[in-house]
């Protein structure tokens, strides 16, 4: 497995991770047995970056890869370079999400996550969504006093713009920016990219393989219909997604010319776009975990590259990303 360095002054991470948000049901239904056998399949194929959040599953996500870890024995801690979320909030009465980027809420979210996780501090802690009523130097601090203490080893933000990524790192160095990022999402090619690559900032990216959108069997109606998040999502409701799906055939045509799966040729493309990138595809699927694996380890000429460019080019998808309450705390740079 090829490594990538996770922010300059961070461990090398297998050049993929795992986003634990499909340990939950998110996607549809998540059974742990499940999640433990993809956290398996990932170490035989020698991924060992693992990405979850305080609010995946309401903890679940976090609870299933701490009873995997507690079965490891005292290998455990050296298994993974786990990483976690902080910042979105629930009102238990309405429902309705906030976001708190505070100290006390931080610190109190911490010590939940590690207890969950069974350990004794964070390789990574992002801050999943920014309050806006708190400086984010002043979130940058917490962070930072946090890794003073060895309660957490490093820390970044997710969704983000560049010139807020430029204000926490002039209070100490920010290990790596999480945002969407694949051949039907190219926002952070607009600044992003170049910010993060010039202040040795890693960008992970999530949802590299469109939502399904980029792989051999992109989301149903029918399946869509199961899972809350993309029944609102606009590039999967009608008629967008059956738009979506017929812009895609072409580039599954190409992966298979490659003999390569969809998935995999997306995961490449992407690793081709920068050094500092780390995909973080989701799966529940061992199968598509292998398939996930085998685009790191796939080189791309540059007419390679040329033809992806052709099949798929900037702007082809049909919808936004996000619904309007879906990019709630979603910081918009163009």
């Amino acid at each position: 497995m090829k490594t990538r360095q996770l922010g300059i002054h961070g461990p090398r991470v297998s050049a993929i991770g795992v986003g634990a948000l499909s340990f939950s049901d998110f996607y549809g239904l998540a059974k742990d047995e499940g999640s433990h056998e993809i956290l398996k399949m990932a170490l035989d194929l020698g991924i060992n970056h693992i990405d979850t959040s305080n609010v995946y599953g309401n903890g679940r996500s976090e609870t299933v890869i701490g009873s995997f870890l507690k079965k490891q024995g005292t290998q455990k801690n050296q298994l993974f370079t786990i990483a976690s979320k902080v910042g979105i909030c629930r009102n238990k009465n309405t429902g309705q999400r906030y976001f708190d980027n505070s100290e006390t809420h931080i610190r109190d979210q911490l010590e939940k996550s590690l207890h969950r996780l069974g350990l004794d501090a964070l390789d990574l802690y992002y801050i999943h969504r920014r309050d806006e009523t708190i400086p984010i130097e002043e979130v940058a601090g917490t962070m930072s006093q946090l890794v003073t203490e060895g309660k957490i080893k490093s820390y970044g933000f997710s969704e983000i713009a560049p010139s807020s990524l430029k204000l926490a790192h002039s209070v100490s160095h920010v290990a790596a920016v999480q945002s969407e990022y694949s051949l039907s999402t190219r926002n952070p090619e607009l600044g992003l990219t170049q910010t993060t690559k010039a202040l040795g900032t890693a960008l992970v990216a999530f949802s590299p393989v469109g939502r399904s959108l980029l792989t051999d069997s992109p989301h149903t109606t029918d399946r869509i219909s199961k899972m809350d998040f993309l029944k609102e999502n606009p590039r999967f409701i009608a008629p967008n997604l059956n738009r979506n799906v017929e812009a895609t055939n072409a580039f599954r045509r190409l992966a298979a010319d490659f003999s390569i799966s969809a998935s995999g040729l997306a995961i490449t493309w992407l690793l081709h776009q920068g050094k500092n990138i780390i995909p973080i595809p989701g799966t529940r699927s061992v199968k598509h975990l292998k398939e996930l694996a085998e685009g790191v380890r796939r080189d791309l000429s540059i007419d390679e590259l040329r033809l992806i460019e052709e099949v798929l080019p900037v702007g082809w998808a049909h919808g936004n990303r996000y619904s309007a309450g879906q990019t709630a705390a979603v910081e918009q740079y163009c």
